[in-house]
């Protein structure tokens, strides 16, 4: 068995792949339009699963997009998407001056969890030991759910 892939329905394309590619740093793999079906699919891979998504398709995360309007509810009923990154501080602070609220702060230097425009829990993991405590984010509340 391997791991291949995790699908999020997404409401606004270009939104979702604002917040994935430009605030997240993923890289946009591979595009379908499909016209009959009226959908189009983005698989995206993480900056370091690029030579792996490439050559094995592997690991990626799929947005369909349906044309036909619809309305997604629940974000939270499969769980979340976890990412190690580099430093758990800097991507924080890039997503907050975007407007991405941070749900769970790094008041650890270890873990975060913001929210995708369609309200999927996206769990940040800081790579290798935690940061030291630093703020605002060590004193910063939590903000909803995630």
């Amino acid at each position: 068995m391997q791991y291949l892939h995790t699908m999020v329905r997404v409401s606004d394309l270009e939104d979702s792949l604002y917040f994935y590619c430009d605030l997240l740093g993923m890289l946009e793999m591979e595009r379908k339009d499909n016209e009959k079906g009226r959908f189009t699919l983005v698989f995206l891979a993480a900056p370091e699963d690029e030579i792996s998504a490439h050559e094995t398709r592997t690991p990626m995360l799929e947005l369909t997009y349906n044309w036909d309007p619809e309305e997604y509810t629940g974000g939270r009923n499969f769980g979340h998407l976890a990412y190690r990154v580099n430093n758990i501080y800097a991507l924080c602070d890039r997503l907050q001056r975007n407007g991405v609220t941070i749900n769970r702060p790094p008041r650890d230097g270890h873990m975060a969890f913001v929210r995708s425009p369609d309200g999927i829990s996206i769990e940040l993991l800081q790579d290798g030991d935690p940061l030291p405590p630093k703020e605002p984010w060590a004193s910063m509340e939590n903000t909803g759910t995630w």
